[in-house]
């Protein structure tokens, strides 16, 4: 990794990018420390620091905390994109936008930023009125409550999560990687230092020892070596095409094979799974919830239920993401016209006759590898969870998904490196 890096700093294009890449991150966490006005952020200060409290500080690195203009994060774009892509397969206007070629991705990204905007303006909306009741407590974080300063706050909430957008999208663009991806990235390395920080609490105060520790970093590293062999292994199948005379020249003949990653959704079903499982406890505190987790009442026990630590949430959220891998692998991959286009360039599978055996077979291999990849991004972001629950260590609890986040994405920013490269260097071959 640090080597594709060297080599991609050495190319001046490339090291444009990466350049322009790190300034907006910068800028991202310049702005996760911007305060929006009519916030007593004294009182905010070292206030209640439960499971969800925990989990919005990591999704925002640390900007829901202070409750600064990118106190929302990037999580209303997150939740507008699952709504656009369940749309785009439910109702046949956009899915016909979505086979139009460029200018009809490009009304949907339109649409999926109006959605964005209108999902931001709602959250604010809830983060004032949360603020207002103290987070279920009994003194309001508002200076000056009144309609003034709730119009400033939640333009203050939406223009940061718009701006964020913005980032993202600008880092895809012109950047290296995938910007909402990066900036999710960025906030959880930033929360890194707090991890270490409750783990060196821990030791002090005897609830873990440097065994524990030395076992939790062991888990980590093996974590991270899982992580990247699931995230290279592939499924190859094997591809012959048909030798044809056109003209006085004879076509094909070759071998190749289709490659079918086992992790193919990369990290995106653990961010959506993390978004839709942060949106219920922000609901319930909006009624009144006590953000540390206590209280009594339908809704306080409703929160609890919601909060990393509890056995609830780590089902859901287990469930979640192998809903959103096979949700977004069938969007990515479609074996019929993988089938339909081999057949019209004379390919077909040894053994597989072409046409809807083909496909069906696709299918049936695609299904046992999303399957594989799957249970295992699964199961290693809800372990962490289970063992929290009898740890009662909600930094724990959270770090198997941020640990998945920030490995998938980082060696999915290399591999773009990679790619990248390669171009260039048949480019400077063919010159």
């Amino acid at each position: 990794m640090f080597s594709t890096i060297r080599n991609a700093w050495a190319i001046p294009d490339l090291r444009k990018k990466l350049i322009y890449t790190i300034l907006l991150l910068v800028v991202f966490r310049l702005g996760s420390h911007i305060p929006v006005p009519g916030i007593n952020t004294a009182l905010m200060t070292g206030m209640g620091e439960g499971t969800l409290f925990e989990l919005l500080n990591l999704m925002t690195g640390g900007a829901f905390a202070q409750m600064t203009i990118f106190a929302m994060g990037i999580a209303p774009y997150i939740n507008a994109s699952i709504i656009m892509q369940l749309l785009t397969v439910a109702v046949p206007a956009f899915e016909r936008m979505q086979k139009e070629g460029e200018e009809g991705r490009k009304k949907l990204a339109q649409y999926q930023r109006y959605g964005t905007v209108a999902l931001a303006a709602l959250q604010a909306w809830g983060i004032y009125a949360l603020l207002l009741n103290g987070f279920g407590g009994d003194v309001s974080l508002i200076n000056n409550p009144g309609w003034q300063t709730a119009a400033i706050m939640i333009i203050s909430f939406t223009a940061g999560t718009a701006f964020l957008m913005w980032l993202g999208e600008q880092i895809t663009e012109k950047g290296i990687g995938n910007g909402i991806s990066l900036i999710i990235f960025a906030g959880i390395v930033s929360r890194v230092p707090v991890m270490v920080e409750d783990l060196i609490t821990g030791l002090r105060y005897g609830t873990f020892n440097f065994a524990g520790i030395a076992l939790i970093l062991a888990v980590a590293l093996l974590v991270i070596g899982f992580v990247v062999q699931m995230n290279e292994a592939e499924r190859r199948i094997p591809v012959q095409y048909a030798k044809r005379v056109v003209g006085r020249k004879m076509y094909g003949g070759q071998s190749t094979h289709i490659p079918i990653k086992v992790a193919s959704a990369g990290v995106i079903p653990i961010i959506f799974a993390m978004s839709i499982m942060a949106f219920p406890g922000t609901i319930a505190m909006m009624f009144g919830a006590p953000l540390d987790g206590g209280g009594t009442g339908f809704w306080a026990g409703f929160a609890r239920w919601m909060s990393p630590n509890h056995a609830f949430y780590a089902v859901a959220s287990f469930l979640l993401i192998i809903f959103f891998t096979y949700f977004y692998t069938a969007i990515q991959f479609n074996p019929v016209e993988m089938g339909n286009n081999m057949k019209k360039n004379g390919g077909f599978i040894p053994g597989i006759r072409p046409g809807r055996p083909t496909s069906d077979y696709i299918a049936k291999v695609l299904g046992k590898i999303t399957t594989a990849g799957a249970i295992f991004i699964a199961f290693i972001a809800v372990f962490p969870m289970i063992l929290s629950i009898g740890f009662n260590f909600t930094t724990f609890a959270i770090g198997g998904s941020a640990l998945l986040i920030v490995v998938g994405v980082a060696l999915e920013t290399v591999r773009q490196l990679e790619s990248q490269m390669l171009m260039r260097h048949y480019k400077g071959f063919l010159e």
